[in-house]
Protein backbone atom coordinates (compact mmCIF):
# COMPACT_ATOMS: atom_id res chain seq x y z
CA UNK A 1 0.00 0.00 0.00
CA UNK A 2 3.08 2.14 0.91
CA UNK A 3 4.37 1.57 -2.45
CA UNK A 4 1.11 2.56 -4.06
CA UNK A 5 0.48 5.31 -2.03
CA UNK A 6 4.47 6.48 -3.23
CA UNK A 7 3.47 5.69 -6.79
CA UNK A 8 0.69 7.85 -7.31
CA UNK A 9 2.85 10.94 -5.87
CA UNK A 10 5.21 10.59 -8.72
CA UNK A 11 3.00 9.98 -11.39
CA UNK A 12 3.12 13.27 -13.90
CA UNK A 13 -0.44 14.53 -14.01
CA UNK A 14 -0.57 15.37 -17.28
CA UNK A 15 1.08 11.90 -18.67
CA UNK A 16 -0.46 9.61 -15.68
CA UNK A 17 3.32 7.81 -15.82
CA UNK A 18 6.42 8.36 -13.39
CA UNK A 19 7.97 11.47 -14.16
CA UNK A 20 10.74 11.83 -16.57
CA UNK A 21 13.17 14.53 -16.40
CA UNK A 22 10.90 16.20 -14.05
CA UNK A 23 10.93 20.16 -13.84
CA UNK A 24 8.95 22.46 -11.10
CA UNK A 25 6.72 25.95 -12.03
CA UNK A 26 6.37 28.75 -9.61
CA UNK A 27 3.46 27.71 -8.29
CA UNK A 28 5.18 24.27 -6.45
CA UNK A 29 3.51 21.62 -9.05
CA UNK A 30 5.93 18.91 -11.13
CA UNK A 31 5.66 17.66 -14.57
CA UNK A 32 7.82 15.81 -17.07
CA UNK A 33 9.49 18.34 -19.25
CA UNK A 34 7.86 17.18 -22.29
CA UNK A 35 4.49 17.02 -20.74
CA UNK A 36 4.37 20.72 -19.45
CA UNK A 37 6.22 22.03 -23.11
CA UNK A 38 3.76 20.82 -25.14
CA UNK A 39 0.87 22.54 -22.89
CA UNK A 40 2.54 25.57 -22.85
CA UNK A 41 2.94 25.63 -26.78
CA UNK A 42 -0.72 25.66 -26.96
CA UNK A 43 -0.62 28.49 -24.84
CA UNK A 44 1.60 30.65 -27.01
CA UNK A 45 -1.06 32.39 -28.83
CA UNK A 46 -2.77 33.94 -25.95
CA UNK A 47 0.61 34.69 -24.10
CA UNK A 48 -1.02 33.74 -20.72
CA UNK A 49 0.19 30.69 -19.35
CA UNK A 50 -1.17 28.92 -16.52
CA UNK A 51 -0.64 25.75 -14.17
CA UNK A 52 -2.67 22.80 -15.39
CA UNK A 53 -3.18 21.70 -11.67
CA UNK A 54 -3.87 24.88 -10.10
CA UNK A 55 -4.02 27.46 -12.33
CA UNK A 56 -2.51 29.89 -11.73
CA UNK A 57 -1.18 32.36 -14.40
CA UNK A 58 2.15 33.39 -14.45
CA UNK A 59 4.57 34.67 -17.05
CA UNK A 60 6.45 32.17 -19.60
CA UNK A 61 10.09 31.46 -17.83
CA UNK A 62 13.08 28.95 -18.27
CA UNK A 63 11.71 25.82 -16.13
CA UNK A 64 13.52 24.64 -13.50
CA UNK A 65 14.41 21.15 -13.30
CA UNK A 66 13.95 19.20 -9.70
CA UNK A 67 17.09 17.35 -9.29
CA UNK A 68 15.67 15.53 -5.97
CA UNK A 69 12.41 14.24 -7.17
CA UNK A 70 14.64 12.98 -10.40
CA UNK A 71 16.69 10.83 -8.05
CA UNK A 72 13.52 10.01 -6.23
CA UNK A 73 11.58 8.15 -9.39
CA UNK A 74 14.79 6.98 -10.58
CA UNK A 75 15.23 5.09 -7.14
CA UNK A 76 12.09 3.96 -7.41
CA UNK A 77 12.00 2.95 -10.74
CA UNK A 78 15.18 0.92 -10.19
CA UNK A 79 12.99 -0.87 -7.21
CA UNK A 80 9.90 -1.58 -9.45
CA UNK A 81 10.31 -5.48 -11.94
CA UNK A 82 8.18 -4.37 -13.78
CA UNK A 83 7.71 -0.61 -15.97
CA UNK A 84 5.61 0.36 -18.37
CA UNK A 85 7.33 0.85 -21.52
CA UNK A 86 6.57 4.26 -22.44
CA UNK A 87 6.63 4.53 -26.24
CA UNK A 88 6.65 8.47 -26.59
CA UNK A 89 3.96 8.74 -28.43
CA UNK A 90 0.49 10.13 -27.77
CA UNK A 91 -3.12 10.19 -28.57
CA UNK A 92 -3.98 12.81 -31.51
CA UNK A 93 -7.25 13.81 -30.42
CA UNK A 94 -6.04 14.87 -26.29
CA UNK A 95 -5.81 18.36 -26.87
CA UNK A 96 -5.89 19.46 -23.20
CA UNK A 97 -3.22 17.22 -21.71
CA UNK A 98 -1.15 14.03 -23.66
CA UNK A 99 -2.10 10.98 -22.94
CA UNK A 100 -0.23 7.87 -24.67
CA UNK A 101 -1.20 6.19 -27.78
CA UNK A 102 -1.97 2.69 -27.41
CA UNK A 103 -2.82 1.82 -30.83
CA UNK A 104 -2.50 3.73 -34.86
CA UNK A 105 -4.94 4.02 -37.48
CA UNK A 106 -3.52 3.72 -40.80
CA UNK A 107 -6.66 5.16 -42.48
CA UNK A 108 -6.99 8.08 -40.05
CA UNK A 109 -2.83 9.09 -40.14
CA UNK A 110 -3.99 9.10 -35.96
CA UNK A 111 -2.86 7.60 -33.03
CA UNK A 112 -5.50 6.46 -29.95
CA UNK A 113 -5.62 6.16 -26.44
CA UNK A 114 -7.84 3.97 -24.99
CA UNK A 115 -10.66 6.15 -24.70
CA UNK A 116 -10.71 7.31 -28.19
CA UNK A 117 -9.78 3.76 -29.29
CA UNK A 118 -13.39 2.59 -27.99
CA UNK A 119 -15.41 4.86 -30.11
CA UNK A 120 -13.35 4.49 -33.16
CA UNK A 121 -14.72 3.44 -36.20
CA UNK A 122 -14.32 0.07 -36.35
CA UNK A 123 -15.12 -0.89 -40.66
CA UNK A 124 -12.86 -2.60 -42.17
CA UNK A 125 -10.96 0.19 -43.94
CA UNK A 126 -9.73 1.60 -40.83
CA UNK A 127 -6.35 -0.54 -40.40
CA UNK A 128 -4.83 -0.94 -36.76
CA UNK A 129 -1.33 -1.49 -36.03
CA UNK A 130 1.36 -0.39 -33.00
CA UNK A 131 1.32 2.74 -32.31
CA UNK A 132 3.61 4.60 -34.87
CA UNK A 133 5.31 7.88 -34.99
CA UNK A 134 5.09 8.54 -39.11
CA UNK A 135 2.22 6.70 -40.89
CA UNK A 136 3.30 8.25 -44.32
CA UNK A 137 5.69 5.48 -45.30
CA UNK A 138 2.34 2.86 -44.95
CA UNK A 139 0.46 4.56 -47.83
CA UNK A 140 0.97 4.55 -51.35
CA UNK A 141 2.83 7.40 -52.85
CA UNK A 142 1.37 7.61 -55.47
CA UNK A 143 -2.53 7.28 -54.85
CA UNK A 144 -2.11 7.92 -50.75
CA UNK A 145 -4.34 5.15 -49.99
CA UNK A 146 -3.13 2.31 -47.23
CA UNK A 147 -0.96 -0.36 -48.46
CA UNK A 148 -2.78 -3.62 -48.04
CA UNK A 149 -1.72 -5.74 -51.07
CA UNK A 150 1.51 -7.32 -52.01
CA UNK A 151 2.85 -8.05 -55.51
CA UNK A 152 4.77 -10.85 -55.81
CA UNK A 153 6.00 -10.69 -59.56
CA UNK A 154 7.65 -6.96 -58.81
CA UNK A 155 8.40 -7.87 -54.81
CA UNK A 156 6.70 -4.39 -53.92
CA UNK A 157 4.07 -3.62 -51.33
CA UNK A 158 0.56 -1.53 -52.98
CA UNK A 159 -2.39 -0.44 -52.83
CA UNK A 160 -5.81 -1.40 -53.76
CA UNK A 161 -6.08 1.37 -56.54
CA UNK A 162 -2.33 0.06 -57.78
CA UNK A 163 -3.70 -3.34 -58.44
CA UNK A 164 -7.10 -2.50 -60.26
CA UNK A 165 -5.75 0.65 -62.09
CA UNK A 166 -2.06 1.22 -61.78
CA UNK A 167 1.25 -0.14 -63.11
CA UNK A 168 0.53 -3.58 -60.75
CA UNK A 169 -2.87 -4.70 -62.48
CA UNK A 170 -3.17 -7.74 -63.76
CA UNK A 171 0.29 -8.72 -61.61
CA UNK A 172 -0.59 -11.74 -58.64
CA UNK A 173 -1.70 -9.91 -55.28
CA UNK A 174 -1.73 -11.26 -52.22
CA UNK A 175 -2.40 -9.92 -48.90
CA UNK A 176 0.03 -8.14 -47.19
CA UNK A 177 -0.40 -10.53 -44.04
CA UNK A 178 -1.02 -13.43 -45.96
CA UNK A 179 2.31 -12.95 -47.98
CA UNK A 180 3.79 -11.32 -44.34
CA UNK A 181 3.40 -15.19 -43.17
CA UNK A 182 5.09 -16.56 -45.97
CA UNK A 183 7.68 -14.82 -46.02
CA UNK A 184 8.20 -15.56 -42.08
CA UNK A 185 7.82 -19.16 -42.84
CA UNK A 186 10.26 -18.82 -45.32
CA UNK A 187 12.75 -16.44 -42.72
CA UNK A 188 12.06 -19.64 -40.16
CA UNK A 189 13.41 -22.13 -42.65
CA UNK A 190 16.62 -19.89 -43.07
CA UNK A 191 16.80 -19.02 -39.56
CA UNK A 192 17.02 -22.94 -38.96
CA UNK A 193 19.67 -23.61 -41.41
CA UNK A 194 21.88 -20.49 -40.57
CA UNK A 195 21.21 -22.74 -36.83
CA UNK A 196 22.75 -25.54 -38.26
CA UNK A 197 25.46 -23.98 -40.53
CA UNK A 198 26.17 -21.91 -37.16
CA UNK A 199 26.67 -25.09 -34.89
CA UNK A 200 28.85 -26.63 -37.27
CA UNK A 201 30.59 -23.89 -37.17
CA UNK A 202 31.12 -23.91 -34.06
CA UNK A 203 32.02 -28.15 -33.67
CA UNK A 204 34.23 -27.22 -36.56
CA UNK A 205 36.09 -24.49 -34.69
CA UNK A 206 36.36 -26.50 -31.29
CA UNK A 207 37.41 -29.37 -33.36
CA UNK A 208 40.24 -27.27 -35.20
CA UNK A 209 40.72 -25.72 -31.73
CA UNK A 210 41.33 -29.29 -30.11
CA UNK A 211 43.41 -30.32 -32.65
CA UNK A 212 45.56 -26.95 -32.06
CA UNK A 213 45.99 -28.25 -28.73
CA UNK A 214 46.97 -31.73 -29.08
CA UNK A 215 49.39 -30.67 -31.81
CA UNK A 216 50.88 -27.98 -29.38
CA UNK A 217 51.01 -30.67 -26.90
CA UNK A 218 52.40 -32.86 -29.15
CA UNK A 219 55.01 -30.40 -30.40
CA UNK A 220 55.56 -29.95 -26.34
CA UNK A 221 56.38 -33.62 -25.97
CA UNK A 222 58.69 -33.81 -28.68
CA UNK A 223 60.61 -31.09 -27.48
CA UNK A 224 61.11 -32.18 -24.59
CA UNK A 225 61.86 -35.59 -25.60
CA UNK A 226 64.33 -34.39 -28.08
CA UNK A 227 65.71 -31.95 -24.92
CA UNK A 228 66.16 -35.36 -23.21
CA UNK A 229 67.46 -37.41 -25.66
CA UNK A 230 70.31 -34.94 -26.15
CA UNK A 231 70.43 -34.63 -22.42
CA UNK A 232 71.81 -38.29 -22.42
CA UNK A 233 73.89 -38.23 -25.37
CA UNK A 234 75.96 -35.21 -23.93
CA UNK A 235 75.94 -36.77 -20.68
CA UNK A 236 77.29 -40.36 -22.47
CA UNK A 237 79.86 -37.53 -24.51
CA UNK A 238 80.85 -36.21 -21.09
CA UNK A 239 81.52 -39.73 -19.74
CA UNK A 240 83.11 -40.47 -23.01
CA UNK A 241 85.60 -37.87 -22.90
CA UNK A 242 86.09 -38.43 -19.00
CA UNK A 243 86.97 -42.01 -19.83
CA UNK A 244 89.79 -40.55 -22.62
CA UNK A 245 91.15 -37.83 -20.76
CA UNK A 246 91.48 -40.22 -17.83
CA UNK A 247 93.29 -43.01 -19.85
CA UNK A 248 95.50 -40.05 -21.66
CA UNK A 249 96.01 -38.95 -17.89
CA UNK A 250 97.28 -42.47 -16.97
CA UNK A 251 99.82 -42.86 -19.77
CA UNK A 252 101.44 -39.41 -19.18
CA UNK A 253 101.85 -40.41 -15.49
CA UNK A 254 103.01 -43.91 -16.04
CA UNK A 255 105.33 -42.33 -18.86
CA UNK A 256 106.27 -39.53 -16.69
CA UNK A 257 107.29 -42.08 -13.66
CA UNK A 258 109.05 -44.34 -15.72
CA UNK A 259 111.20 -41.34 -17.51
CA UNK A 260 111.93 -39.64 -13.95
CA UNK A 261 113.57 -43.06 -12.82
CA UNK A 262 115.67 -43.28 -15.86
CA UNK A 263 116.31 -39.92 -15.22
CA UNK A 264 117.77 -40.82 -11.62
CA UNK A 265 119.85 -43.59 -13.16
CA UNK A 266 121.75 -41.68 -15.83
CA UNK A 267 121.95 -38.98 -13.28
CA UNK A 268 124.12 -41.63 -10.61
CA UNK A 269 125.90 -42.55 -14.47
CA UNK A 270 126.96 -39.04 -14.82
CA UNK A 271 128.21 -38.11 -11.76
CA UNK A 272 130.17 -41.33 -11.68
CA UNK A 273 131.68 -40.51 -14.72
CA UNK A 274 132.54 -36.86 -13.74
CA UNK A 275 134.16 -38.40 -10.98
CA UNK A 276 136.32 -40.88 -12.94
CA UNK A 277 136.98 -37.52 -15.55
CA UNK A 278 138.07 -35.56 -12.37
CA UNK A 279 140.65 -38.27 -11.39
CA UNK A 280 142.06 -38.89 -14.80
CA UNK A 281 142.51 -34.85 -15.32
CA UNK A 282 144.54 -34.85 -12.06
CA UNK A 283 146.58 -37.88 -13.34
CA UNK A 284 147.13 -36.35 -16.52
CA UNK A 285 148.22 -33.17 -14.89
CA UNK A 286 151.17 -34.17 -12.18
CA UNK A 287 154.46 -34.47 -13.04
CA UNK A 288 155.91 -37.89 -11.55
CA UNK A 289 155.53 -40.66 -13.26
CA UNK A 290 156.36 -42.51 -10.66
CA UNK A 291 153.16 -41.64 -9.09
CA UNK A 292 151.26 -42.00 -12.35
CA UNK A 293 152.47 -45.52 -12.82
CA UNK A 294 151.62 -46.46 -9.25
CA UNK A 295 147.80 -45.65 -9.70
CA UNK A 296 145.53 -48.74 -10.01
CA UNK A 297 144.34 -49.88 -13.35
CA UNK A 298 142.61 -48.11 -15.23
CA UNK A 299 141.54 -49.78 -17.77
CA UNK A 300 137.68 -48.81 -17.33
CA UNK A 301 137.94 -45.10 -16.92
CA UNK A 302 139.93 -44.63 -20.31
CA UNK A 303 137.95 -46.91 -22.36
CA UNK A 304 136.18 -44.53 -25.35
CA UNK A 305 133.45 -47.30 -26.42
CA UNK A 306 131.91 -47.73 -23.48
CA UNK A 307 128.04 -47.14 -24.04
CA UNK A 308 124.56 -48.84 -23.58
CA UNK A 309 122.71 -45.53 -21.74
CA UNK A 310 121.65 -44.19 -25.22
CA UNK A 311 120.24 -47.59 -27.03
CA UNK A 312 118.58 -48.15 -23.44
CA UNK A 313 116.92 -44.41 -23.23
CA UNK A 314 116.21 -44.62 -27.20
CA UNK A 315 114.34 -47.94 -26.02
CA UNK A 316 112.48 -46.70 -23.16
CA UNK A 317 110.96 -43.78 -25.16
CA UNK A 318 110.21 -46.10 -28.42
CA UNK A 319 108.25 -48.50 -25.77
CA UNK A 320 106.50 -45.98 -23.24
CA UNK A 321 105.13 -43.12 -25.29
CA UNK A 322 101.60 -42.34 -25.32
CA UNK A 323 99.40 -44.65 -27.39
CA UNK A 324 98.23 -41.92 -29.74
CA UNK A 325 96.36 -44.64 -31.98
CA UNK A 326 94.74 -46.52 -28.61
CA UNK A 327 93.63 -43.33 -27.63
CA UNK A 328 92.02 -42.58 -31.42
CA UNK A 329 90.67 -46.24 -31.35
CA UNK A 330 88.83 -45.85 -27.70
CA UNK A 331 87.33 -42.12 -29.24
CA UNK A 332 86.54 -44.19 -32.57
CA UNK A 333 84.35 -47.34 -30.65
CA UNK A 334 83.08 -44.86 -27.94
CA UNK A 335 80.89 -42.55 -30.82
CA UNK A 336 80.29 -46.16 -32.33
CA UNK A 337 78.82 -47.15 -29.14
CA UNK A 338 76.55 -44.50 -28.83
CA UNK A 339 75.51 -44.42 -31.95
CA UNK A 340 74.57 -47.88 -31.81
CA UNK A 341 72.48 -48.06 -28.50
CA UNK A 342 71.21 -44.46 -29.36
CA UNK A 343 67.32 -46.37 -29.59
CA UNK A 344 67.98 -47.60 -26.42
CA UNK A 345 68.22 -44.33 -24.63
CA UNK A 346 65.47 -43.08 -22.82
CA UNK A 347 63.12 -40.47 -23.67
CA UNK A 348 61.69 -40.28 -20.30
CA UNK A 349 60.79 -36.85 -18.80
CA UNK A 350 64.05 -34.62 -17.56
CA UNK A 351 62.94 -35.73 -14.24
CA UNK A 352 63.15 -39.27 -15.01
CA UNK A 353 66.62 -39.37 -17.06
CA UNK A 354 67.62 -42.64 -17.32
CA UNK A 355 70.94 -44.50 -19.46
CA UNK A 356 70.04 -47.92 -20.32
CA UNK A 357 72.31 -50.37 -21.18
CA UNK A 358 72.49 -54.08 -23.33
CA UNK A 359 71.01 -56.51 -21.34
CA UNK A 360 71.47 -60.49 -21.51
CA UNK A 361 70.18 -61.82 -24.86
CA UNK A 362 67.02 -63.66 -24.38
CA UNK A 363 65.48 -64.35 -27.90
CA UNK A 364 65.06 -67.77 -28.52
CA UNK A 365 63.07 -69.46 -31.67
CA UNK A 366 59.91 -71.03 -30.38
CA UNK A 367 60.28 -74.83 -32.70
CA UNK A 368 56.59 -75.74 -31.94
CA UNK A 369 56.12 -72.64 -34.00
CA UNK A 370 58.24 -73.73 -36.79
CA UNK A 371 57.23 -74.53 -40.22
CA UNK A 372 58.84 -77.87 -41.82
CA UNK A 373 61.14 -76.38 -44.28
CA UNK A 374 63.03 -74.30 -41.52
CA UNK A 375 65.65 -76.02 -39.90
CA UNK A 376 65.90 -74.60 -36.39
CA UNK A 377 69.81 -74.73 -34.71
CA UNK A 378 70.51 -76.54 -31.15
CA UNK A 379 70.87 -73.26 -29.86
CA UNK A 380 67.81 -71.84 -31.24
CA UNK A 381 69.21 -68.71 -32.70
CA UNK A 382 69.32 -69.56 -36.21
CA UNK A 383 66.32 -70.13 -39.12
CA UNK A 384 67.38 -71.84 -42.25
CA UNK A 385 65.39 -72.65 -45.14
CA UNK A 386 65.35 -76.47 -46.42
CA UNK A 387 64.13 -78.08 -49.07
CA UNK A 388 64.04 -81.85 -46.71
CA UNK A 389 60.97 -81.34 -44.85
CA UNK A 390 61.52 -81.94 -40.92
CA UNK A 391 58.15 -84.02 -40.38
CA UNK A 392 57.17 -82.16 -37.25
CA UNK A 393 53.69 -82.61 -36.11
CA UNK A 394 51.10 -80.45 -37.95
CA UNK A 395 49.85 -78.39 -34.36
CA UNK A 396 47.46 -75.25 -34.26
CA UNK A 397 50.58 -73.12 -33.28
CA UNK A 398 52.76 -74.33 -36.79
CA UNK A 399 53.54 -72.09 -39.40
CA UNK A 400 52.87 -73.26 -42.96
CA UNK A 401 54.89 -70.86 -44.63
CA UNK A 402 58.83 -70.78 -43.69
CA UNK A 403 58.57 -68.77 -40.46
CA UNK A 404 58.91 -68.71 -36.96
CA UNK A 405 58.32 -67.31 -33.88
CA UNK A 406 60.34 -66.73 -30.81
CA UNK A 407 59.39 -68.15 -27.13
CA UNK A 408 59.90 -64.72 -25.97
CA UNK A 409 56.92 -62.38 -25.95
CA UNK A 410 56.62 -58.43 -24.52
CA UNK A 411 54.10 -57.06 -23.04
CA UNK A 412 56.00 -53.93 -22.30
CA UNK A 413 58.83 -51.83 -21.38
CA UNK A 414 61.85 -51.50 -24.09
CA UNK A 415 63.58 -54.70 -26.13
CA UNK A 416 65.64 -54.96 -29.36
CA UNK A 417 67.44 -57.86 -31.43
CA UNK A 418 69.89 -57.80 -33.70
CA UNK A 419 69.64 -60.49 -36.67
CA UNK A 420 71.97 -61.72 -39.53
CA UNK A 421 71.20 -62.39 -42.92
CA UNK A 422 72.76 -65.41 -44.77
CA UNK A 423 72.48 -64.58 -48.59
CA UNK A 424 68.13 -65.17 -48.39
CA UNK A 425 66.25 -65.29 -51.81
CA UNK A 426 63.38 -63.47 -49.18
CA UNK A 427 63.67 -62.90 -45.90
CA UNK A 428 61.44 -60.77 -43.65
CA UNK A 429 62.17 -59.73 -39.95
CA UNK A 430 59.70 -58.24 -37.43
CA UNK A 431 57.15 -58.34 -34.84
CA UNK A 432 53.76 -60.05 -34.65
CA UNK A 433 50.54 -61.32 -31.80
CA UNK A 434 50.48 -64.64 -31.15
CA UNK A 435 47.38 -64.57 -32.59
CA UNK A 436 48.42 -64.63 -36.14
CA UNK A 437 47.04 -66.64 -38.63
CA UNK A 438 49.25 -69.89 -39.66
CA UNK A 439 48.11 -70.88 -42.68
CA UNK A 440 47.20 -69.05 -45.85
CA UNK A 441 48.46 -66.27 -48.00
CA UNK A 442 47.49 -63.42 -45.01
CA UNK A 443 49.65 -65.92 -42.67
CA UNK A 444 52.99 -63.76 -43.65
CA UNK A 445 54.47 -61.52 -41.52
CA UNK A 446 53.51 -58.01 -42.70
CA UNK A 447 50.15 -59.54 -44.87
CA UNK A 448 48.05 -58.51 -42.00
CA UNK A 449 46.90 -56.15 -39.65
CA UNK A 450 48.75 -58.68 -36.86
CA UNK A 451 52.40 -57.96 -37.95
CA UNK A 452 54.90 -55.79 -38.79
CA UNK A 453 58.10 -56.50 -41.11
CA UNK A 454 61.22 -55.35 -42.87
CA UNK A 455 61.39 -57.02 -46.22
CA UNK A 456 64.27 -57.76 -48.49
CA UNK A 457 66.76 -60.50 -49.88
CA UNK A 458 68.80 -61.02 -53.12
CA UNK A 459 65.48 -60.67 -55.53
CA UNK A 460 64.98 -57.38 -53.93
CA UNK A 461 68.64 -56.02 -54.72
CA UNK A 462 69.08 -54.73 -51.37
CA UNK A 463 65.77 -52.27 -51.84
CA UNK A 464 64.00 -53.21 -48.54
CA UNK A 465 60.45 -52.42 -47.80
CA UNK A 466 58.15 -52.33 -44.48
CA UNK A 467 55.07 -53.71 -44.53
CA UNK A 468 52.03 -53.89 -42.24
CA UNK A 469 48.13 -55.47 -43.53
CA UNK A 470 49.41 -55.99 -46.62
CA UNK A 471 50.66 -52.48 -47.46
CA UNK A 472 54.11 -51.81 -48.34
CA UNK A 473 56.87 -48.98 -48.14
CA UNK A 474 59.34 -48.90 -49.85
CA UNK A 475 62.50 -47.50 -48.53
CA UNK A 476 64.04 -44.34 -50.36
CA UNK A 477 67.94 -45.95 -49.75
CA UNK A 478 69.40 -49.28 -50.46
CA UNK A 479 70.64 -51.56 -47.35
CA UNK A 480 73.84 -52.75 -48.10
CA UNK A 481 74.45 -54.31 -44.60
CA UNK A 482 73.35 -58.09 -43.90
CA UNK A 483 72.31 -57.30 -40.20
CA UNK A 484 70.17 -55.92 -38.96
CA UNK A 485 68.64 -54.21 -35.01
CA UNK A 486 65.00 -54.64 -34.18
CA UNK A 487 63.85 -51.78 -31.50
CA UNK A 488 60.40 -52.53 -29.43
CA UNK A 489 59.35 -49.85 -27.22
CA UNK A 490 56.25 -51.99 -26.21
CA UNK A 491 54.81 -48.71 -24.15
CA UNK A 492 54.91 -46.11 -26.65
CA UNK A 493 53.53 -48.40 -29.26
CA UNK A 494 56.47 -48.48 -31.83
CA UNK A 495 58.43 -51.49 -33.43
CA UNK A 496 61.60 -49.39 -35.45
CA UNK A 497 64.24 -51.13 -37.51
CA UNK A 498 68.05 -49.93 -38.24
CA UNK A 499 70.46 -50.88 -40.54
CA UNK A 500 73.68 -52.01 -38.46
CA UNK A 501 76.26 -50.06 -40.77
CA UNK A 502 79.00 -47.51 -39.38
CA UNK A 503 77.15 -45.09 -38.56
CA UNK A 504 73.86 -47.06 -37.36
CA UNK A 505 71.24 -46.21 -39.56
CA UNK A 506 67.33 -46.01 -38.67
CA UNK A 507 65.32 -47.65 -41.45
CA UNK A 508 61.75 -47.01 -40.14
CA UNK A 509 59.24 -47.07 -37.44
CA UNK A 510 55.75 -48.37 -37.35
CA UNK A 511 53.77 -46.35 -34.60
CA UNK A 512 50.10 -48.65 -33.06
CA UNK A 513 48.51 -48.96 -30.04
CA UNK A 514 49.68 -52.90 -28.86
CA UNK A 515 46.47 -54.57 -28.08
CA UNK A 516 48.50 -57.92 -27.84
CA UNK A 517 51.38 -59.32 -26.37
CA UNK A 518 54.48 -59.25 -29.17
CA UNK A 519 56.50 -61.85 -30.63
CA UNK A 520 59.46 -61.18 -32.29
CA UNK A 521 59.66 -63.57 -35.70
CA UNK A 522 61.46 -64.48 -39.15
CA UNK A 523 60.63 -65.43 -42.25
CA UNK A 524 63.39 -66.55 -44.81
CA UNK A 525 63.85 -68.92 -48.33
CA UNK A 526 66.79 -69.86 -49.72
CA UNK A 527 69.52 -69.04 -47.07
CA UNK A 528 69.09 -68.51 -43.00
CA UNK A 529 68.64 -65.39 -40.49
CA UNK A 530 70.67 -65.78 -37.15
CA UNK A 531 69.25 -63.59 -33.73
CA UNK A 532 72.95 -62.31 -32.94
CA UNK A 533 71.69 -60.56 -29.77
CA UNK A 534 69.27 -58.53 -27.88
CA UNK A 535 67.79 -58.05 -24.96
CA UNK A 536 65.66 -56.07 -22.61
CA UNK A 537 66.60 -52.40 -21.39
CA UNK A 538 69.16 -52.64 -18.09
CA UNK A 539 67.79 -49.31 -16.17
CA UNK A 540 71.16 -47.85 -14.79
CA UNK A 541 70.91 -44.11 -13.28
CA UNK A 542 73.35 -41.45 -14.25
CA UNK A 543 76.17 -40.74 -11.63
Amino acid sequence: MASAGLRDELDCSICLNLYTNPVTLRCGHNFCRVCIDRVLDTQDQSGIYSCPECRVKSPKQPLQRNITLHNVVEHFRSTQPHQEKVTGIYCTYCVDSPVPAVKSCLHCEASLCDKHLRVHNKSPEHVLSEPRTSLENRKCSVHQKVLEYYCTEDAACICVSCSLAGEHRGHQVEMMDEASEKKKKKLRNVFQKLITKREKTEKRVQSLEERRRKAQEKADGEVERVDVLFIAIRRQLDDLEKKVLSEISRQEKEESLSLSALIHQLEIKKDELSRKMKHIEELCNMTDPLTVLQEPDTGDLCDPEEGGGDEDTGGHDKAHDVDVDGIAGMLHKGFSDILTYLPSISLAKPKEIEIYEEGPADILLDVNTAANDILISKNLKTATWTKITQNRPETAKRFQSPQVMSSRRFTSGRHYWDVEISRSRDWMVGGCYPSIDRRGDRSHIGENNKSWSLCGGLEYKNQCTVRHDSKDVLLPHQVSSNRVRICLDYGAGQLSFYELCDPIRHLHTFTTTFTEPLHAVLCVWGGSIKILGGGAAVRKRPQ
